[in-house]
């Protein structure tokens, strides 16, 4: 049963970064994304169940779904709270809640995500042990509008040219980052997004020396943009909408 509280979960918080800007002077939704991702980090290296310790234990937590809400990017100098928690854990999976507020507490973006504990020697998943899950408590998820984690494909896609894995795409499990795949499905989108969601079913990790071949689509207030492998099987599927 979940808490009703926050009690469980973990905030840090920041200020907006020059390097964190666009040409708008608000925060990118890569930079926003990071956010995000490194206050679960945060959590986890609090908690004594950080890189290290899966490291150790040759397991690690993968992202699996993100669905992102933005109200608004926040400005340059801006200071900001980030936090997250998870919602619960169910069989391999894990699910947790981010948000950001402002400095009047005022919530601008928050996002639902789906994670899938992994036995990195074995490379599949497998049930978290009670010291995996137990440390992070529950708490009831964010009252927001959440969408299945189901993409669906439109029925038409422009091939784009193809691209190379680098070296600054790859994390510490020598998979290409999450938020990277999001930056490189923007760098495929047409035109000068203001992304108000991002969903993004990640389907099998890239690393270094792969390369990935992008398709788009763009539907009535949706763009879809499938990172696949040379057989057209997606490593990622990344849809954006606008409104």
């Amino acid at each position: 049963m979940a808490d009703n509280s926050l009690k469980n979960s973990y905030e840090f918080d920041g200020r907006v970064r020059y390097s964190e800007i666009d040409h708008r002077g608000t925060m990118t939704l890569p930079a926003l994304i990071n956010y995000f991702q490194d206050c679960s980090i945060f959590q986890s290296e609090a908690l004594g169940l950080g890189t290290g310790r899966l490291r150790q234990d040759k397991k690690a937590w993968v992202l699996s779904y993100w669905q992102i809400i933005v109200d608004r990017y926040p400005k340059l100098c801006e200071k900001i709270t980030t936090g997250t928690f998870a919602t619960a854990f169910k069989g391999l999976f894990g699910d947790r809640n981010f948000y950001m507020k402002d400095e009047s507490g005022q919530q601008i973006a928050c996002a639902n995500s789906i994670w899938v504990f992994m036995d990195l020697e074995k490379g599949r998943p497998v049930r978290p042990t009670a010291e995996h899950i137990n440390p992070y408590g529950t708490c009831e998820p964010l009252d927001m509008l959440y969408e299945g984690r189901k993409i669906v494909l439109p029925e038409q896609s422009r091939e784009q040219e193809p691209f190379p894995v680098r070296k600054y795409h790859i994390d510490t499990n020598e998979h290409v980052n999450n938020s990277q795949y999001v930056q490189m499905a923007l760098e495929m989108a047409p035109g000068d997004l203001q992304v108000k969601q991002v969903r993004v079913d990640y389907k099998k990790s890239a690393v270094l020396g792969d390369m990935v071949f992008p398709r788009v689509s763009e539907e009535e207030g949706r763009i879809v943009v499938e990172l696949c492998d040379e057989s057209v099987t997606p490593y990622a599927i990344v849809e954006f909408r606008q409104r």
